[in-house]
């Protein structure tokens, strides 16, 4: 594990990560606790909260909570107290759907962790955020950037830019803004065969100007900068190799 940095600008703060025990929320948190942040991880499964830990430093909390209802959500942030910098990272594995083969009640569901579990953490977080600390969201390039079958996927992602633009004026000088990631090589596209999974990193790899697939911790570095970054608010970071350029 990487030595802390004692002196960055997050040594000593209490950062929460929903989301954190896997994929992006995790790389997040292991490079807020290389900053020297005290890190808070929760996600719905225990295990996972309890394989994430071993990866973390000594003193890192995790708490498995289910993000789809309100309550838990809620009841969460009442107990751990005060902190100053949250990140949403909590989505289901994603599933691609062309319109006229698309469930509208299961469409529905992807909208309960990205977007509702989104707006609720951050009601009720924001009342415990402490001066000079951020909420920091996550949305993605579909809205920007779609393709056949992303139509839920590219709403949801319009949702999330409006929600972080209005909270950012809503919820001042708290500040909040959101990371536009492009195709990142996680657990969250586990839903499709493996084959099917590798050749779309192959072929969305290739085509990018960049050359290569993302990974988790370069979105988990534009969080860290976010928090770090003082004078930004209601922004929309697309950190995508160029996909929305090509």
């Amino acid at each position: 594990m990487k030595t802390q940095n004692q002196d960055s600008v997050l040594a000593g703060k209490k950062v929460i990560i929903l989301g954190g025990s896997s994929g992006i929320g995790l790389a997040t948190a292991q490079a807020a606790a290389n900053e020297g942040a005290h890190v808070v991880i929760v996600s719905g499964n225990q295990q996972r909260i309890n394989d994430a830990l071993k990866t973390l430093p000594q003193g890192t909390e995790g708490y498995a909570v289910d993000l789809s209802h309100e309550q838990n959500i809620k009841d969460f942030f009442n107990k751990t107290g005060n902190f100053d910098h949250l990140v949403y990272t909590a989505g289901e594995n994603l599933t691609l759907t062309n319109l006229n083969e698309l469930v509208i009640d299961d469409a529905r569901k992807f909208w309960g962790l990205r977007y509702w579990g989104a707006l609720a953490a951050t009601k009720y977080a924001a009342p415990h955020i402490n001066q000079g600390g951020s909420i920091n969201l996550t949305g993605g390039i579909a809205g920007a950037r779609p393709g056949a079958g992303w139509g839920v996927a590219a709403s949801i992602c319009g949702a999330m830019e409006g929600f972080t633009r209005a909270m950012a004026v809503e919820l001042a000088p708290i500040r909040v803004n959101q990371v536009s990631p492009g195709v990142i090589r996680t657990n969250l596209w586990n839903s499709m065969s493996q084959a099917d999974r590798e050749g779309l990193f192959t072929n969305v790899g290739n085509a990018l100007p960049v050359k290569r697939i993302g990974e988790a911790d370069d979105i988990a570095q534009t969080f860290i900068y976010m928090m770090k970054q003082h004078f930004a608010t209601g922004q929309v970071i697309t950190v995508d190799g160029g996909a929305v350029l090509v």
